[in-house]
Protein backbone atom coordinates (compact mmCIF):
# COMPACT_ATOMS: atom_id res chain seq x y z
CA UNK A 1 0.00 0.00 0.00
CA UNK A 2 1.11 3.09 -1.19
CA UNK A 3 1.95 6.13 1.74
CA UNK A 4 -0.42 8.49 -0.20
CA UNK A 5 -3.16 5.71 -0.08
CA UNK A 6 -2.54 4.95 3.43
CA UNK A 7 -2.88 8.87 4.34
CA UNK A 8 -6.11 9.16 2.47
CA UNK A 9 -7.58 5.63 3.52
CA UNK A 10 -7.08 6.82 7.07
CA UNK A 11 -10.44 7.76 8.85
CA UNK A 12 -10.92 11.19 10.03
CA UNK A 13 -11.11 12.95 13.24
CA UNK A 14 -13.75 15.74 14.83
CA UNK A 15 -10.73 18.14 14.43
CA UNK A 16 -9.79 16.86 10.41
CA UNK A 17 -13.54 17.68 9.74
CA UNK A 18 -13.52 21.36 11.58
CA UNK A 19 -10.05 22.21 9.65
CA UNK A 20 -12.47 21.26 6.01
CA UNK A 21 -14.82 23.26 7.52
CA UNK A 22 -13.18 26.13 8.00
CA UNK A 23 -11.38 25.75 4.75
CA UNK A 24 -14.75 26.21 2.97
CA UNK A 25 -16.27 28.89 5.07
CA UNK A 26 -13.01 30.76 4.56
CA UNK A 27 -13.87 29.97 0.38
CA UNK A 28 -17.13 30.71 0.73
CA UNK A 29 -16.49 34.38 2.43
CA UNK A 30 -14.24 34.73 -0.52
CA UNK A 31 -16.33 34.45 -2.79
CA UNK A 32 -15.52 31.28 -3.97
CA UNK A 33 -18.17 29.21 -3.00
CA UNK A 34 -21.82 29.69 -3.09
CA UNK A 35 -23.90 29.59 -0.16
CA UNK A 36 -25.63 25.93 -1.68
CA UNK A 37 -22.44 24.70 -2.32
CA UNK A 38 -21.09 25.66 1.23
CA UNK A 39 -24.11 23.89 2.32
CA UNK A 40 -23.39 20.57 0.63
CA UNK A 41 -19.72 20.63 1.34
CA UNK A 42 -20.49 21.43 4.97
CA UNK A 43 -23.00 18.41 5.09
CA UNK A 44 -20.29 16.18 3.43
CA UNK A 45 -17.21 17.19 5.64
CA UNK A 46 -19.02 16.57 8.94
CA UNK A 47 -20.18 13.12 7.62
CA UNK A 48 -16.98 12.58 6.10
CA UNK A 49 -15.29 8.62 7.28
CA UNK A 50 -11.99 9.53 5.72
CA UNK A 51 -8.99 11.80 5.34
CA UNK A 52 -9.58 11.32 1.50
CA UNK A 53 -13.25 11.98 1.62
CA UNK A 54 -12.40 15.29 2.96
CA UNK A 55 -9.20 16.26 0.64
CA UNK A 56 -12.18 15.78 -2.27
CA UNK A 57 -14.02 18.57 -0.77
CA UNK A 58 -11.07 21.14 -0.87
CA UNK A 59 -8.80 20.09 -4.00
CA UNK A 60 -10.33 23.22 -5.64
CA UNK A 61 -9.81 25.53 -2.87
CA UNK A 62 -6.57 27.41 -1.10
CA UNK A 63 -6.09 26.65 2.40
CA UNK A 64 -7.48 28.71 5.20
CA UNK A 65 -5.08 31.07 6.71
CA UNK A 66 -3.36 29.09 9.07
CA UNK A 67 -3.65 26.28 6.82
CA UNK A 68 -0.83 26.74 4.87
CA UNK A 69 0.91 24.08 2.53
CA UNK A 70 4.19 22.35 3.94
CA UNK A 71 7.38 24.76 3.35
CA UNK A 72 10.29 22.77 2.00
CA UNK A 73 13.30 23.89 4.49
CA UNK A 74 12.55 25.18 7.93
CA UNK A 75 15.43 26.30 9.92
CA UNK A 76 15.84 26.46 13.95
CA UNK A 77 18.66 27.88 14.97
CA UNK A 78 19.02 28.70 18.70
CA UNK A 79 21.99 29.43 21.41
CA UNK A 80 21.21 28.77 25.17
CA UNK A 81 16.96 28.97 24.00
CA UNK A 82 14.60 26.38 23.52
CA UNK A 83 12.00 26.12 20.40
CA UNK A 84 8.51 24.34 20.93
CA UNK A 85 6.46 23.40 17.84
CA UNK A 86 3.07 21.87 19.29
CA UNK A 87 -0.89 22.13 18.53
CA UNK A 88 -1.33 23.07 14.80
CA UNK A 89 2.39 23.19 13.67
CA UNK A 90 2.46 22.16 9.94
CA UNK A 91 5.34 19.87 9.47
CA UNK A 92 8.01 20.57 6.70
CA UNK A 93 8.90 18.60 4.12
CA UNK A 94 12.52 19.54 5.91
CA UNK A 95 13.77 20.44 9.19
CA UNK A 96 17.70 21.67 9.22
CA UNK A 97 18.16 22.27 13.62
CA UNK A 98 21.35 23.83 14.64
CA UNK A 99 21.47 24.36 18.58
CA UNK A 100 23.74 24.48 21.34
CA UNK A 101 22.96 24.69 25.16
CA UNK A 102 19.40 23.67 24.41
CA UNK A 103 16.27 22.36 23.59
CA UNK A 104 13.71 21.64 21.06
CA UNK A 105 10.58 20.19 21.26
CA UNK A 106 8.50 18.67 17.74
CA UNK A 107 5.31 17.37 19.18
CA UNK A 108 3.62 15.66 16.40
CA UNK A 109 0.00 14.60 18.15
CA UNK A 110 -1.86 17.75 16.49
CA UNK A 111 0.63 18.73 13.84
CA UNK A 112 -0.64 19.71 10.34
CA UNK A 113 1.14 16.40 8.17
CA UNK A 114 1.03 17.42 4.89
CA UNK A 115 4.26 15.35 3.13
CA UNK A 116 4.63 11.69 4.40
CA UNK A 117 8.60 12.60 5.05
CA UNK A 118 10.30 14.52 7.57
CA UNK A 119 14.13 15.13 7.19
CA UNK A 120 15.42 16.21 10.26
CA UNK A 121 19.12 17.65 9.48
CA UNK A 122 20.45 17.71 13.30
CA UNK A 123 23.86 19.77 14.56
CA UNK A 124 22.89 19.75 18.33
CA UNK A 125 25.34 20.18 20.68
CA UNK A 126 24.68 20.32 25.07
CA UNK A 127 20.77 20.22 24.62
CA UNK A 128 17.77 17.65 24.06
CA UNK A 129 15.87 16.86 20.95
CA UNK A 130 12.50 15.47 22.15
CA UNK A 131 9.82 14.12 19.82
CA UNK A 132 6.50 13.29 20.60
CA UNK A 133 4.70 10.96 18.46
CA UNK A 134 1.13 9.67 17.75
CA UNK A 135 0.08 6.29 16.08
CA UNK A 136 1.63 6.82 12.66
CA UNK A 137 4.36 8.59 12.97
CA UNK A 138 7.41 6.42 12.59
CA UNK A 139 11.41 8.17 13.64
CA UNK A 140 14.34 6.70 12.06
CA UNK A 141 17.35 7.46 14.03
CA UNK A 142 19.91 5.35 11.79
CA UNK A 143 21.75 7.98 10.15
CA UNK A 144 22.12 10.10 13.46
CA UNK A 145 25.85 10.27 14.43
CA UNK A 146 25.91 10.57 18.78
CA UNK A 147 28.75 11.61 20.58
CA UNK A 148 28.82 11.33 24.62
CA UNK A 149 24.64 11.21 24.05
CA UNK A 150 22.02 9.48 24.87
CA UNK A 151 19.00 7.86 22.46
CA UNK A 152 15.89 6.83 23.87
CA UNK A 153 13.51 5.84 21.79
CA UNK A 154 9.55 4.44 22.59
CA UNK A 155 7.28 3.53 19.66
CA UNK A 156 3.63 4.41 19.98
CA UNK A 157 1.27 1.86 20.95
CA UNK A 158 -0.78 0.90 18.37
CA UNK A 159 2.34 -0.84 16.21
CA UNK A 160 -0.77 -1.69 13.18
CA UNK A 161 -1.54 2.10 12.37
CA UNK A 162 -0.91 3.23 8.78
CA UNK A 163 1.87 5.41 8.57
CA UNK A 164 1.48 9.13 7.96
CA UNK A 165 4.48 10.20 8.90
CA UNK A 166 7.96 8.96 8.29
CA UNK A 167 10.97 11.44 10.18
CA UNK A 168 14.55 10.72 9.53
CA UNK A 169 16.77 11.78 11.80
CA UNK A 170 20.39 12.19 10.35
CA UNK A 171 23.41 14.15 11.28
CA UNK A 172 25.06 14.81 15.06
CA UNK A 173 24.25 14.97 18.53
CA UNK A 174 27.05 15.57 21.10
CA UNK A 175 26.60 16.19 24.81
CA UNK A 176 22.80 15.86 24.75
CA UNK A 177 19.95 13.04 24.04
CA UNK A 178 17.83 12.56 21.30
CA UNK A 179 14.22 11.34 23.15
CA UNK A 180 11.19 10.23 20.94
CA UNK A 181 7.87 8.83 23.03
CA UNK A 182 4.01 8.79 22.84
CA UNK A 183 2.26 11.61 24.28
CA UNK A 184 1.29 11.13 27.76
CA UNK A 185 -2.09 9.94 28.40
CA UNK A 186 -4.58 11.87 30.81
CA UNK A 187 -4.53 10.92 34.42
CA UNK A 188 -7.81 12.21 34.48
CA UNK A 189 -10.41 9.92 32.30
CA UNK A 190 -14.09 11.67 30.86
CA UNK A 191 -15.97 12.16 33.54
CA UNK A 192 -18.41 9.24 34.69
CA UNK A 193 -21.86 9.35 34.13
CA UNK A 194 -23.62 8.89 37.52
Amino acid sequence: MSAELSRTGLRASDRDRDRVVDVLNSAAGDGRLTIEELGERVTAALTARTLGELAELTVDLPPAPGGAPAKDVVRIEQQAASAVRGEGWVVPKRLEIRSSWGDVTLDFTQAVIVDPTLHIDLDMRAGTLKLVTRPGVVVDTDSLVIEYAQLKTRPSGDAGAPVVLRVEIAGRMTYGQVVVRPARRSVFRRSRTP
